[in-house]
């Protein structure tokens, strides 16, 4: 990191911005979001968001759970708890993992960034694999039909129907629908995987790696066909988003990967009339410095983690269009009211022009029509919830 660094010299981007559409100030947008520009007047761009995390793991913890420590509930396991399913043939939270177009897929994931914590087990994100069969297992190997299949389970569920009786475990109850969506998920994921029905036009919105099965572009067209089937929250990662060092080698990469499927989505979604009930939220765990990491050069240099100030994107689901709120100062270090006084937000305290990790939850939960104070659950004699004891909804986010 840049702690033993003796100087921090301000390293300004290579790569051109231009001004868009989006409120009366425009958006300005990198020449690597080409396709990102062309929805800017879609976009609620947050340009104040700030953690007390530093470091990846505790950060992507923390906005996934609510806790920088693990053992939480994550934030697809909350909405599952709290909305319930819409499609018995599918889980109601679903993870994608997306290949690199680099091949630096420099952060590992943890399952416990989409698992149940305290929250009963059927609430558990269901992982799909980027190659090979989507669910391992789906498949009945050979010498075992569909028949057969129904009836193994069958034998299986009336002992464990007898073990809850006995014993009263939620976890056995839980157990009983998580094999039941296996066995419907035989049916219902292939048909959810295969892409032959899409129309040529649908894959010209996503780019041409919507064709190639773990990409970026290829899970978020999975992302829509899901939406349409109801599943309720759908998390899409694509790691690699580290450049403390080769920035001006990496970084073209890594937003080529997304910018296209972003834009697609948005685009998708508007022309079905599914914007407006899908929420889309785009961003990491915290940001990156305007001074350099490590040696800088006209031709490249690196940044270390700011968790100060940084930028997220949503767009549908009841956010409003084509604004930007916050603001920070020249450098981009701290984040400044409309007079550009520097602002000490508190997690305790709502701060206008500054958005914490939890107001954003608050903020998104409010969105799907949840309170979230409200959403609790009793583990160890505390009532818990996704935003701990903090978090305020943002008002001037919403329409």
């Amino acid at each position: 990191m840049t702690s033993g660094q003796t100087r921090f010299p301000i390293a300004p981007s290579k790569f051109k911005f231009t001004k868009h559409d989006n409120n009366a100030d425009g958006l300005w947008v990198s020449e690597l979001l080409p396709h990102t520009a062309s929805v800017a007047s879609e976009l609620c761009v947050i340009k104040s968001m700030w953690t007390e995390a530093i470091n990846h793991d505790p950060a992507v913890t923390y906005i996934q759970t609510g806790s920088q420590l693990p053992g939480r509930p994550s934030f697809g396991a909350w909405m599952s708890y709290g909305l319930g399913s819409l499609n018995q043939n599918l889980p109601t939270y679903v993870v994608l993992h997306s290949k690199v177009g680099n091949g630096k897929m420099d952060q590992a994931l943890f399952s416990r960034l989409w698992g149940t914590g305290f929250l009963p087990g059927e609430h558990q994100g269901v992982s799909l694999r980027s190659a090979g069969d989507p669910v391992l297992y789906l498949k009945d190997p050979n010498g075992i039909d569909s028949k057969t299949r129904r009836a193994m389970l069958d034998d299986v569920s009336k002992i464990n129907h007898m073990q809850l009786n006995e014993f009263g475990d939620p976890e056995i109850e839980a157990r009983i629908k998580q094999y039941e969506m296996a066995y419907k998920m035989q049916a219902s994921v292939p048909e959810l995987m295969d892409l032959s029905k899409e129309k040529e036009e649908t894959f010209e919105l996503y780019g041409p790696d919507s064709k190639v099965p773990g990409t970026f572009a290829a899970n978020c067209l999975l992302a829509r066909r899901m939406v349409q089937r109801g599943v309720r929250f759908i998390q899409i990662f694509h790691r690699g988003w580290d450049q403390h060092s080769n920035l001006t080698g990496d970084l073209p990469s890594q937003c080529k990967d997304v910018d296209q499927a972003c834009a697609g989505l948005i685009k998708d979604l508007k022309r079905l009339g599914m914007l407006d009930e899908t929420l889309v939220v785009w961003g990491g765990e915290f940001g990156r410095t305007v001074y350099c990491q490590g040696a800088l050069s006209r031709a490249n240099y690196g940044r270390d983690h700011h968790p100060r100030s940084f930028t997220r994107w949503m767009a549908g689901g009841g956010v409003k269009p084509g604004i930007s709120y916050g603001q920070t100062d020249d450098y981009g270090y701290n984040i400044v009211d409309k007079d550009g006084n520097v602002i000490n937000p508190s997690v305790d305290d709502f701060t206008p022009g500054a958005v914490h990790i939890h107001d954003l939850n608050a903020t998104m939960m409010h969105l799907v029509g949840i309170d979230h104070t409200k959403l609790t659950y009793r583990y160890q004699g505390r009532d818990f919830r996704l935003t701990d004891v903090h978090g305020h909804v943002v008002k001037d986010l919403i329409k």
